[in-house]
């Protein structure tokens, strides 16, 4: 009652979110286990940061608990929760596969007007993926459109047909609606996010390729202009790096492999690192 009258987040309203057993978590758990454990790892990550900088730490952990409940409604079609090699995006148009990785999106925001979540947590739910794009499957269809199409009856080496131009690839249809964060604490779960799928992709952990991997995560949403409306300095996003360095070694401990006594890296390692940062790019 306090809360709803004067819209503000008490710190015990946040504290019986963490509570597992919640009907959205729960619901998680269910249907999607993957996207529930990606959630529990990222908001370990956004916690250790919110405090590494002076944020709000117990509400990065709860919005970070929530931000992906709308990926219960068609889990299948999430990376995370594909165990048996079916991926139903390889039978589906790329525009078609972007339009359901977006609509978790809005699919959370209902689920948690549904359940009276907090604004903030709702407001993070909304902003976590900016106005990024969806890399891979924009990608797919840029290399789709290039593949030239035959007339009926036509005959002969495809290679001798014109392809179709980038042009008839709107990135517009492979950006997320937005909008981008507005505070520090929707930033820190915008990074953490992007920081936790792009270390799942690494077979091999080292200190080395791990902070190369969060690098590239920070410089293309500094890039992409993704942080230009949250309030978080340079000092301050130094401070978020070491925070998910640290934090994510002390998780992948058992997967982590130091270079060689000499220091250098192997040209193993180099590619695997590489491979990491191209798959966590979209």
């Amino acid at each position: 009652m306090f809360e709803t009258l004067f819209k503000r987040t008490t710190y015990i309203r946040l504290l019986e979110l963490t509570d597992y057993n919640h009907p959205l978590l729960r619901l998680m758990q269910l249907e999607a286990p993957g996207t529930y454990h990606h959630s529990l790892v990222v908001a370990n990550l956004s916690e250790n940061a919110a405090n590494a900088i002076g944020a709000n730490a117990l509400l990065c952990r709860v919005c970070a608990l929530f931000h992906d409940i709308g990926k219960t409604e068609k889990p299948e079609y999430f990376a995370e929760n594909q165990t048996d090699g079916v991926n139903p995006h390889d039978s589906r148009h790329p525009s078609f596969s972007a339009l359901i990785i977006k609509s978790h999106v809005k699919v959370g925001v209902d689920l948690a007007l549904k359940h009276r979540l907090p604004r903030p947590v709702i407001d993070v739910i909304r902003q976590h993926h900016g106005t990024t794009l969806i890399q891979y499957f924009y990608q797919r269809a840029r290399n789709d459109s290039r593949q030239p199409t035959p007339l009926p009856g036509e005959s002969g080496s495809r290679e001798s047909f014109p392809p179709v131009g980038d042009g008839a690839v709107s990135e517009t249809t492979y950006r997320y609606d937005g909008p981008r964060p507005q505070f520090k604490e929707s930033a820190i779960i915008m990074l953490a996010d992007g920081v936790e799928a792009a270390s799942r992709s690494l077979r091999r952990v080292t200190p080395q390729h791990l902070g190369e991997l969060i690098e590239q995560i920070f410089k293309q949403r500094l890039a992409d202009n993704q942080l230009d409306e949250a309030p978080l300095t340079i000092a301050e996003l130094h401070q978020l790096k070491s925070s998910f360095t640290f934090t994510l070694l002390n998780m992948l401990h058992a997967r982590v492999a130091y270079p060689p006594a000499e220091g250098k890296v192997t040209a193993k390692e180099k590619d695997a690192a590489k491979k990491a940062e191209q798959q966590g790019a979209g």
